[in-house]
């Protein structure tokens, strides 16, 4: 019989799922976007019930495209983007809809650790900041917003969590994504800290088992296989983060290898087993060796989502007609973006419409468009937008490298908008470091699969993925066009620092008018 392995990605803007076989190849693939909800300002969330329901829409177009039969599914893996939230009553319902890693309303909690335990002791137990909002400070906000639905909740677990839960029955995380759980979670020891947990009022009690993230966590429940057309007692991996997912997918294993993703957040990760990490970034376990090695992943807030939110708010009549004409909207944007040249014409954007994660830390952060002027079109908001999301990157990219960490020798585009030939350029001029892109666009499914193949044994290990990688259009950086952004991301960072304390007196009057 032949045996083939699922993987599902939930990441902010959508769903992926992949079936591969044993050779690595990619039998299906299917992908549902679903909305991001903003009822205040400041939260950003998920209809968690609709996730499930993505779920089984998923895994039933995947098998009935690679038209193969329940039983032949050897594993399944799913991953989702972190920080994530879903609060569960006892009987695997969300109690209100998911946190996504967007949701900044935490703001008052994190003042209150702050000032109350500090961050310095934080940081050395948890090696993360609290500025990403991690899902502690999300249950403590809870716990003094909604107290009566607080007591209701019984777990708190992420997104793929939450999957698990509906597929197996069992409440569990992994050492991938336990890190944001941040605060008391103390990541080389990979436990939580109860002592802290007592200072604020947190219970233990409410956090899943973690296990290993190749580690068998149950199989598919009688229900769960009705639901979704999968057979029962098919194993299920404990999981990873997204980001992993779609780094392990296409090869990175090494200490040093270096991928970027320009999804809804930009990101970029660089695999380490020095455990000095730096305070400005985001640390966590890497799914590979996930005992001792991990991964810096410096991010900013939105990256391909500053694409989506051009293509949803101003090329409406193209989106409108793209069924009717064949084409593609995000292809149309490309080639007005392509027309405009380096620095825009002194269109320079802060792309922090969500406010911002690293190095800055700034959760009262939004948007500007400076130098706007009446010769700029749509064309030139997206190419600033472009390379916007290349300065706040190349802004860690810079610390990192001044830190003596282990760093190769060229960056892997991977998902999202990497598949756009101009912001990989972009890139790779900002930062100055030859790229190269993956041929295989699946991304984050596709490493929930290899992960899938290895917890259940059909993979000795992880080196199946190198092995199945390729890399193409690599791209060398133009100095000329280097030498511009430069000059540009030093009026970016002096802009920031011009506005900063404005961002605070905005947020002010946000919350007296809002």
């Amino acid at each position: 019989m032949k045996q083939y392995l699922l993987g599902i990605d939930y990441g902010t803007g959508g769903a992926k799922a992949s079936i591969i076989n044993t050779e690595g190849e990619e039998v299906a693939y299917a992908f549902e976007e679903y909305p991001i909800l903003t009822p205040n300002p400041g939260w950003s969330e998920h209809d968690a019930n609709l996730h499930w329901q993505v779920a089984c829409r998923l895994i039933k177009s995947c098998r009935k495209e690679a038209e193969i039969k329940p039983q032949n599914i050897a594993g399944i893996a799913v991953s989702s983007a972190y920080p994530s939230l879903v609060l569960i009553d006892k009987n695997i319902n969300p109690v209100h809809n998911a946190y996504n890693l967007m949701d900044k309303r935490a703001v008052k909690q994190v003042e209150w650790l702050q000032k109350n335990i500090g961050e310095k002791e934080i940081f050395d137990i948890s090696k993360n900041r609290l500025e990403d909002h991690p899902v502690i400070t999300n249950l403590m906000w809870e716990k003094e917003n909604r107290s009566d639905d607080f007591k209701r909740i019984h777990k708190a677990l992420s997104v793929d969590g939450f999957i698990n839960a509906k597929l197996t029955g069992k409440l569990t995380g992994h050492f991938s994504g336990a890190a944001f759980y941040g605060v008391a979670y103390d990541l080389l020891n990979k436990k939580f800290n109860t002592e802290l947990l007592d200072k604020i009022g947190i219970s233990e009690n409410l956090f899943p088992d973690l296990y290993l993230c190749e580690d068998i966590i149950g199989g598919i429940t009688s229900e769960a296989a009705k639901e979704t057309g999968l057979a029962e007692g098919t194993p299920v991996a404990a999981g990873q983060v997204d980001c992993n997912a779609g780094w392990v997918g296409a090869g990175a294993t090494e200490e040093g290898d270096l991928q970027m993703n320009l999804g809804t957040c930009g990101n970029f990760g660089i695999i380490t087993k020095d455990t000095d990490f730096p305070d400005t970034m985001i640390n966590f376990g890497y799914t590979a060796e996930s005992e001792d090695t991990f991964i810096i992943v410096p991010t900013t807030t939105t990256g391909g989502q500053l694409i989506r939110y051009m293509r949803d708010n101003f090329y409406k009549m193209e989106m409108a007609s793209q069924d009717i004409f064949d084409t593609d909207t995000f292809d149309l944007i490309n080639r007005e973006a392509e027309k405009v040249p380096p620095g825009s014409e002194g269109l320079l954007t802060l792309p922090f419409m969500m406010g911002e994660r690293t190095p800055i830390w700034d959760v009262n952060a939004r948007g500007v468009l400076f130098g706007l002027s009446l010769n700029h079109t749509r064309g030139h908001v997206v190419r600033s937008m472009m390379e916007a999301v290349g300065y706040a990157l190349y802004d860690s990219f810079r610390i990192i490298k001044e830190s003596g960490k282990k760093v190769g020798s060229q960056i892997v585009l991977n998902e999202g908008g990497a598949k756009s030939k101009l912001w990989r350029q972009i890139i790779t001029d900002i930062f100055n470091v030859p790229t190269v892109l993956v041929r295989r666009r699946t991304g984050a499914p596709y490493g929930d699969a290899i992960l899938a193949g290895v917890a259940t044994g059909i993979f000795k290990d992880f080196s199946v993925s190198k092995k199945w990688s390729e890399y193409i259009d690599p791209m060398e950086p133009d100095q000329e066009n280097h030498k511009l952004y430069m000059d540009y991301f030093k009026l970016y960072k002096e802009l920031y620092e011009d506005v900063k304390d404005d961002y605070k007196k905005l947020a002010t009057l946000r919350e007296k008018y809002k």
